[in-house]
Order: C-alpha cells, then structure tokens, then sequence
C-alpha cells in the first residue's frame, strides 16, 4: 500500500473523530461483536480470500501484533525498512473491523491490495468466512494462558476508547469466565481452532512458546509458509521482534493511531508482554474462582497451556 494511502487511513481516523465511541455489543450467532461488525457481518462472511492469502488468527491480545510482524519480515527476507513501509494495521488489515466513514472498514482495506495478503482476525473460527477453509489458505492462530490473556485484555479495553467500558477488574474476570467480552468466550476460541488445527492444516503457536524459544517459533513459522532464509536472517527477525524493539517501532506498537481511539496514556498498546504477570492482578481467593471455572470449561479438552516458562 503506497505511503499517500497510509496517511489517507490516519486522516480518515481524525475525520471521524465525533463518531468514535465505545460500541454496545450485538450477538452474531450466539457470539458478541461490536455493532459495527455485527450489523456489516453478513459481507463479512461473503468475502472470498485468495488461495495464496494467509490468516493470522487469535482472540484478542494473545501475540497477534507479534506474529503479524514475524510473519511480515519473513516474507521479505527480514528486511527491516520494506517493513516499515506501513503501519501494521495497513500492512495485515484487520478483517472485520469496521467503523464510522470515512474510516475504511477492513474489507475496503483489504479490496484495495493484491494477493498474496496478510489478514488479521479475531473472529472463531466458526465465524470464520468460508472461503478460506475452501481455498485452502494457510492459518496461523496463536493463543496465551487464559489469565495472562485476561490481564492483558483488560488493560487494552482500558485504552481502546472503542469497546465497551470494562468496569473494574473483579467484574471483569467475571464476564471473561462467561465469554461477555469483544469476540466472546476464550475457552470456545481456543477451542475451536485446536479441534480442527489438523483437518484445517492451522498452524497453531502458544504464546508461552514464543516468549521461552523465539528462534524455534520463527523457524515453525518459517517451515509452514514453505520459505528457507538463512540463519543470519532468521537471527535478525528473532531481534527485530523482540518485545523492546517492536515497543519503541512506530510501525508495530500503535503510536500512530490517535488517542480519541488508543488512549495509550491509560495504559499502552505493548503493556509488558510478559508471561505470569496474571499474578501481579489476581488475588488469592480470584485465582481460586477462576481455577475452577477453567477446569469445568476446560475439562472435554487437553491443551497444553502454561502460566510460566
């Protein structure tokens, strides 16, 4: 995407200033989504993906920034400035965002680039539109540990000034435990993409795995997207992607957005990226809550998640 469509995107964003606000959530197919998804969703479902596109797919605040940039630098052979051409949001539009005119919806985003593309979504992947399992594109999903994803996910609902407010922190476990959240329930998200990683040829990442060993995940990665870079651009990728650098990268840590929509003096985009830090928010009692409810929710399948490395 050229440079004058980049800055058309972020102009769009200050126009539509006035409309911005934090969107109620609408059910589709038993599923919460803001309304604007929600009331756009059937051309959502519609869109037909090229055969060479890829899908990048989490639920929300689980490595999704993080794997779009690994991927990004693949794809280019670790080329650090090709990288900076856009911001991350215009490199891999984002599916099924939408939002106030003259904002372009991820699909107008999307319409604009020629295949192969780099899609992000948040959405289950029973919400997935079915082209992409038609056209037998390849899927990364990536997923984090339960509070880890909770903790984070709370912090950006804190800043996003898009989605709803997220009320304080014992509520919010609570609506996370009863999938009352943007894009609904984790433990139907991670789910549902580990059931059917196998039949659909996903790709699926832990989180965990990336923080303890990012050379072996950047080289999985690698394998599957079928390309063979050497070991000095793969160590390049591996620093470029580090939590520190992608942070202070106006092209991947979200600066660029205004802060009418990313409020990053609550709380930034690139909080932490740590594993554990569920502990520093949950207490004792709350942990034991959870627990438990995980176990229930958790109990008809075995993924391997880890709190710690």
């Amino acid at each position: 995407m050229s440079e004058e469509a980049d800055l058309d995107y972020y102009a769009a964003i200050k126009e539509a200033e006035l409309k911005l606000c934090r969107f109620p959530l609408e059910s589709v197919r038993g599923v919460p989504l803001m309304r604007p998804i929600a009331e756009n969703f059937d051309s959502i479902w519609e869109f037909n993906p090229h055969p060479l596109d890829l899908l990048i797919a989490t639920y929300p605040k689980a490595g999704t920034t993080w794997t779009q940039e690994i991927v990004d630098l693949l794809l280019h052979n670790g080329n650090a400035e090709l990288c900076k051409r856009a911001p991350t949001p215009v490199r891999s539009p984002f599916l099924e965002i939408v939002s106030p005119k003259p904002i372009p919806s991820g699909l107008d985003l999307l319409n604009k680039m020629d295949p192969p593309r780099m899609i992000k979504t948040h959405l289950p992947i029973q919400l997935v539109p079915p082209g992409f399992w038609e056209n037998k594109c390849k899927v990364i999903y990536v997923a984090r540990n339960a509070k880890d994803n909770l903790v984070s996910y709370f912090h950006f609902d804190r800043m996003n000034q898009t989605q709803p407010e997220p009320g304080p922190w014992d509520g919010y476990i609570s609506k996370f435990m009863r999938g009352e959240l943007a894009w609904g329930s984790w433990y139907d998200h991670v789910r549902g993409y580990w059931l059917q990683r196998e039949q659909k040829n996903i790709l699926y990442l832990f989180y965990e795995d990336m923080k303890e060993d990012p050379r072996r995940e950047v080289e999985r990665i690698m394998r599957y997207l079928d390309l063979s870079l050497s070991d000095d651009i793969i160590s390049r990728i591996v620093a470029l992607t580090s939590f520190k650098n992608m942070k202070e990268n106006p092209m991947s840590n979200y600066s660029c957005i205004p802060t009418h929509v990313f409020n990053q003096s609550i709380s930034e985009f690139m909080r932490k990226g740590e594993v554990g830090d569920w502990r520093t928010h949950f207490t004792p009692d709350q942990s034991n809550t959870f627990e438990e409810d995980y176990k229930n929710q958790m109990k008809d399948v075995d993924i391997p998640f880890r709190d710690s490395v």
